[in-house]
């Protein structure tokens, strides 16, 4: 088989951009506040590994307590390819807190998607047996009880908004947009891997092993497990425990190469595209945006109560528009062209 000859151009410029990458990381990020305050990275533009080669044998080395069947179950992060990010671009450090996303209800008028709806969203409730329900849903809902500021477990304001939908998410992008006369939106699947990646090819940014994880994420420990004691056959899959039984304020762990916190748990983020099982066999290699329609929109990066094997830089989850969860919730996308920023609040064209 002949390879095409821009892939074999990649091929060659390969090394040269990835190093250009990785001399990016090592330096100090450059870093936007905007109004809302949210800390921007600048991400450079580069080249990467996408989705995972790796066969259900060889992730058995690194994650021998799980089934095999599900080690199987992951043909939609394959093929790997080559993916080229043509343009730098800003993103959140950290997740979108709850006081980012109140000030957003307050200045924006926007009204939640689980509150305009009137369903609301889901809840931990230590009474909640998922063992009496159809589905087995590890969370009760929905109910209206459960919202962004209520989902069953305490939080500040510093911690991971969650029970927000893609639509919410969406709305915040647009709402800043028109604020800041700067393009905010929900990154695409390749930039997300990418900035995850920050250089690396190993199965978290912090290496292949879960037990790396301890230091850069807060995924489902003996903390979490002590709250689903009725699901026994969960707690070979938890972390040690690390303090932080649900979400915890953003920034605690230590960040990427990119500076970024919390690409591994925490919460879910959604990210702009559909999802489809097949669409990396014929992704572009540049800028890939996902399939032109679908009907669920793919999240990546595990939360709280997820297990390592699904926190993995190369992991795809998927959900519709307007699902609204206790584990996912946003990061944001600043577009980066070479010009001075607006001032916050300037009039948009």
């Amino acid at each position: 088989m002949h390879s095409s000859p821009t892939r074999a151009r990649l091929g060659c410029a390969l090394p040269v951009l990835a190093a250009l990458a990785l001399s990016a990381c090592a330096s100090a990020p450059r870093i936007h506040h905007n109004s809302l305050g949210m800390a921007m990275v600048r991400i450079p533009a580069g080249i990467f590994t996408m989705g995972n080669a790796a066969s259900p044998e060889e992730l058995a080395r690194h994650f021998p307590a799980y089934d095999p069947a599900r080690l199987r179950d992951l043909a939609d992060e394959a093929p790997a390819h080559q993916v080229r990010i043509t343009q730098p671009f800003y993103l959140m450090q950290h997740e979108v807190t709850v006081g980012q996303f109140r000030q957003f209800l307050a200045a924006s008028g926007h009204v939640p998607e689980s509150v305009a709806d009137g369903t609301g969203g889901y809840g931990f409730n230590p009474a909640y047996d998922p063992a009496t329900t159809a589905r087995g849903d590890a969370f009760e809902g929905r109910d209206p009880r459960y919202a962004w500021n209520h989902p069953g477990f305490a939080q500040t304001d510093a911690h991971p908004v969650v029970n927000v939908t893609w639509n919410d998410a969406v709305a915040l992008a647009q709402w800043l947009s028109r604020t800041e006369q700067r393009r905010y939106r929900l990154p695409t699947e390749a930039e997300w891997e990418y900035a995850c990646r920050a250089g690396t090819s190993t199965h978290f940014h912090s290496g292949d092993a879960p037990a790396s994880l301890s230091a850069v994420a807060n995924l489902f420990d003996a903390d979490a497990a002590a709250h689903w004691r009725r699901q026994p056959q969960w707690q070979a899959y938890a972390l040690p425990a690390d303090g932080q039984a649900f979400t915890a304020p953003v920034g605690q762990r230590a960040p990427n190469a990119f500076g970024l916190h919390d690409m591994h748990g925490n919460v879910w983020e959604w990210t702009a595209d559909w999802h489809s099982d097949d669409y990396y066999a014929h992704s572009p290699t540049d800028d890939p945006q996902g399939p032109a329609e679908g009907k669920v929109k793919v999240r990546r990066g595990g939360s709280w109560h997820t297990w390592p094997l699904y926190a993995r830089c190369a992991y795809r989850n998927w959900n519709r528009p307007d699902t609204r969860y206790t584990l996912v919730g946003i990061r944001l996308v600043m577009e980066a062209p070479d010009e001075p920023f607006p001032r916050p609040g300037a009039t948009p064209p």
